[in-house]
């Protein structure tokens, strides 16, 4: 069997990271700053839609949302491990699905670069495939990262997609494959819940429970 993983709010707790990169190029382009703790409502839709939520409501422009990323990115290259950390149990979920034979893999709206990284620096040799944003290729909810990711492992058996967001729900349905959300991540279960979300689960080695 194969897991796919959202990774931003699913297997790392990055919202500091990122909310102290585009605090960092908001300020570095003129416009006002956000606490951390507004973050999590503006991700989950790749970094330049982080970017837009961002910035004052008539300040949206594609040319904006391009001067602020060109400080965005550098900065999030340097500090992209500065306090993000895995959630509690999930190095132990992943080493026991590991020990057991499942293929994992990790499929994000973070451009391609940082997911690499990020996942290699917290996660060296666990997984088998690594998707994140890539240019050409439509982001989540598109399911297209799901195909490539089947493609690459070419998978003759089940899969289950794990996510926190409703962006991981309809990129699941959108390939049709099972969905199981984490109210841990940055979409709380009330959300969850009343978005019809059927299967949430609130600890990691929940999802053991779930595969047998």
């Amino acid at each position: 069997m194969t897991i796919i993983f959202d990774l931003d709010g699913t297997l790392l707790n990055t919202i500091d990271d990122l909310g102290y990169a585009c605090n960092y190029a908001l300020e570095r382009t003129g416009y006002p700053t956000h606490k951390i703790e507004d973050y999590p409502r503006m991700v989950g839709n790749g970094i330049n839609n982080l970017i837009r939520r961002a910035l004052p409501l008539d300040q949206q422009t594609e040319e904006n949302i391009l001067r602020v990323r060109a400080h965005f990115v550098p900065y999030y290259n340097a500090h992209n491990c500065d306090y993000t950390r895995p959630y509690n149990g999930i190095p132990e979920l992943l080493e026991t699905l590991k020990a057991e034979g499942y293929q994992l893999a990790v499929a994000s709206n973070k451009y391609q670069a940082a997911t690499e990284k990020i996942v290699e620096h917290f996660f060296p040799g666990v997984f088998d495939v690594v998707l994140g944003e890539r240019e050409g290729i439509e982001r989540k909810p598109n399911p297209q990262i799901v195909y490539d990711i089947l493609s690459t492992l070419n998978i003759q058996h089940s899969t289950l997609y794990l996510g926190d967001s409703l962006v991981d729900r309809d990129t699941a349905h959108n390939a049709n494959v099972p969905f199981v959300a984490c109210s841990w991540g940055f979409v709380s279960r009330k959300t969850l819940e009343e978005a019809g979300v059927a299967c949430i689960i609130d600890e990691p080695e929940e999802l053991l429970t779930i595969l047998q």
